[in-house]
């Protein structure tokens, strides 16, 4: 019956990915089915801290985040947790080697989030980049190579960009909220007050550069990954152009979205582009 919770407890991260992202649950439906349990896993376990530290308002989210952590290292030990999202996380850091590294890299930078509102260096604001989206890349990447070590290290540093890339769009997507809602401010020396056309170029240019790097790694993936990943790049690139092209103000003062409608044609424009091998 243990085979039975086990199911149901990754069933639990496909829903938690599918309420949370819509777009990040299509691109994990587009990859092979024999890694999708892996990568929903992954999605819970770093929703559930972030929304810990973002969403419980009202609630003691220090101990909440430290309570998580400690459950975490339970189930890891144990094999088994009554949290579902733990519980299908702690199988898939040991079947595919995720290393406690990135794990703890992570849980540091969304502690952060409960000290720390302003971030007035590069190193600060790469430091907490590398803890809140790089290693989440890395950690994906462990299982799309599924054990392959000389595969991982050739293509960790276009991981580890990639999700610095998709992290950025999203500070500049939700500088809003960040700033107004959250009191925070990722971006150094840039808030709501300062923010005007070129502090947005400059960040555009950064994550563009991102994107670019990679994109060299996105090609090289295992094909049970590319399309996937391939899917996601898409749509924060699209994103990103939204971004571009909505002036200054307006991204202090809205948040933007791309709709249901021009995701599915981002969808079938990405299929197409692969099915014709134009992603190499």
């Amino acid at each position: 019956m243990k085979q039975l919770f086990d199911d149901v407890s990754f069933k639990c991260s496909k829903l938690v990915t599918k309420n949370y992202s819509t777009s990040f649950s299509l691109a994990v439906y587009m990859l092979s089915p024999s890694i999708r349990d892996a990568i929903y896993s992954i999605y819970g376990f770093v929703r559930f801290a972030d929304e810990i530290v973002d969403s419980f308002h009202g609630f003691d989210k220090e101990d909440l985040i430290t309570e998580f952590e400690e459950d975490y290292y339970k189930a890891f030990d144990r094999g088994i947790s009554l949290n579902p999202i733990l519980n299908s996380f702690q199988q898939t850091v040991k079947e595919y080697n995720i290393t406690d590294d990135l794990i703890q890299a992570f849980l540091r930078s969304m502690k952060l989030d409960l000290i720390k509102s302003d971030y007035h260096s590069k190193e600060e604001y790469d430091a907490y980049i590398y803890g809140s989206a790089d290693v989440v890349g890395l950690m994906c990447l462990k299982v799309f190579v599924s054990g392959d070590n000389e595969r991982y290290n050739l293509l960790k540093d276009e991981a580890m960009r990639l999700g610095s890339a998709f992290q950025k769009v999203n500070f500049l997507r939700d500088l809003k909220d960040d700033n107004l809602v959250l009191n925070r401010n990722y971006f150094p020396g840039v808030d709501l007050n300062s923010f005007d056309e070129n502090a947005k170029t400059a960040i555009i240019n950064e994550i563009n550069e991102d994107f670019r790097v990679a994109y060299e790694g996105i090609i090289k993936l295992p094909l049970e990954a590319k399309f996937g990943v391939y899917t996601a790049f898409v749509y924060y690139k699209k994103l990103l152009k939204k971004l571009e092209n909505t002036p200054y103000q307006e991204i202090g003062n809205a948040r933007i979205r791309v709709s249901n409608y021009t995701k599915a044609g981002l969808l079938a424009k990405s299929f197409v582009s692969y099915k014709l091998n134009l992603v190499q």
